[in-house]
């Protein structure tokens, strides 16, 4: 365990390591980056195509987001990385003067393009957008990044779906490993920060390995990939026990395209320190708003005359002036603003409970934790195995 008063620095950028769970392996800590420091465990809200949808910039820095994410497959697509570049960069062409992470794009291409073939050069493949065929792999991948000039940026990998056979995950560890190298190859910028993704599915010995490989090539930070695309949580939380605590101690930790309450806490047990889900703005969208108790689905009958807040303890500028009979009378109307208040408090509660992770975590008070979020039960909260304490 590190003590409250050592500070763990990686080479590149600075991860400090301020607190550990006793006896166990998650910890709190602050990610510094060329645009700002991120508090970990965090939580980064996606920005998709450069926006928050429905919110401005400094709404999203109001809710305590110190990160967010932007995707570099659809902004290679339109408006073009080499125009943004040509802009200024990704934080002056979206208003968002923080830290940005960007995905490879990698996944994308494999879950919304229509393939033409995969080899281990990169893959080819017809754009969702206007059918244009193209092709992307390792150096297209970090140079549309780097040409984004995003804080922290990811290696292009391939990631299997969630009910692939082992021979087929297999193969998608060694092009994810020989893609890492190539990206780390192909990387100019030293105002980046290079992830490489751990993929392997549900088998252990496959994510060992591709951990262990990736740890050979040195990455500024390790993400966990191919989560939460099928698998059960039993597995999920399982995959993170095995990874997560193998991961270099000195270097943080992302496990992707992950958001409930329930695996966050599953995950920031297992050391995870960085988080990123599209659930608060899709879901905001759709009339559901998380509480710390139980979801809202603002278009129900029952809230039809209701008086009062989303949650009555919630500081967000939604909770402190609108009622839900309001808010579901937006949605019935469809009025935009409906979507655009959920999302707001949506985000307002997602960043309320990873402060509160924070605070509980050098003392390892789960239950409070459970007490005051009982939405967050059944997060992993008894451990599948006992991988040891934080060290």
């Amino acid at each position: 365990m590190f003590p409250a008063d050592e500070v763990i620095i990686s080479p590149v950028f600075e991860l400090e390591i301020h607190h550990c769970e006793p006896g166990g392996q998650a910890r709190v800590g602050v990610l510094h980056t060329p645009h700002g420091p991120v508090r970990t465990p965090a939580f980064m809200p996606i920005g998709t195509r450069g926006s928050v949808k429905g919110l401005w910039p400094e709404q999203v820095r109001d809710s305590g987001a110190d990160i967010i994410l932007a995707n570099t497959y659809h902004l290679a697509l339109r408006p073009g990385a080499e125009l943004i570049e040509q802009l200024g960069g990704l934080h002056r062409f979206i208003g968002w003067d923080g830290p940005i992470l960007t995905d490879s794009g990698g996944y994308q291409v494999f879950s919304l393009a229509e393939l033409n073939h995969i080899t281990d050069d990169g893959v080819t493949f017809r754009s969702h957008i206007d059918g244009q065929w193209l092709h992307l792999d390792p150096v297209s991948a970090t140079r549309i990044q780097n040409q984004l000039g995003a804080d922290i940026i990811m290696a292009f990998d391939e990631c299997p779906p969630g009910n692939a056979g082992r021979e087929a995950v297999a193969q998608a560890v060694d092009r994810t490993v020989r893609w890492a190298a190539g990206c780390k190859q192909a990387h100019e910028r030293d105002d980046q920060a290079l992830f490489g993704i751990v993929q392997g599915g549900v088998f252990h010995d496959l994510r060992r390995l591709c951990a262990d490989r990736l740890i050979d090539l040195d990455f500024d930070g390790y993400a966990i990939g191919g989560l939460s695309v099928g698998e059960t949580h039993r597995n999920m939380v399982e995959v993170l026990n095995e990874v997560a605590p193998h991961l270099p101690p000195n270097k943080p930790r992302y496990l992707m395209g992950v958001g409930t309450p329930r695996d966050i806490v599953a995950a920031v047990r297992a050391g995870v320190d960085m988080f990123d889900c599209v659930l608060p703005t899709r879901n905001g969208r759709n009339g559901y708003a998380f509480t710390a108790t139980h979801p809202l689905r603002l278009r129900n009958e029952k809230h039809r005359a209701e008086n009062l807040p989303l949650e009555a303890e919630c500081p967000c500028p939604t909770c402190r002036r609108f009622s839900r009979a309001y808010i579901r009378h937006l949605f019935l109307a469809g009025e935009m603003m409906g979507p655009i208040l959920l999302s707001l408090h949506n985000l307002w509660f997602f960043q309320r409970f990873m402060a509160r992770l924070r605070d509980l975590i050098p003392s390892g008070d789960w239950e409070t934790l459970l007490a005051e979020f009982p939405v967050a039960a059944d997060g992993g909260l008894s451990r599948i195995d006992d991988k040891g304490a934080c060290e």
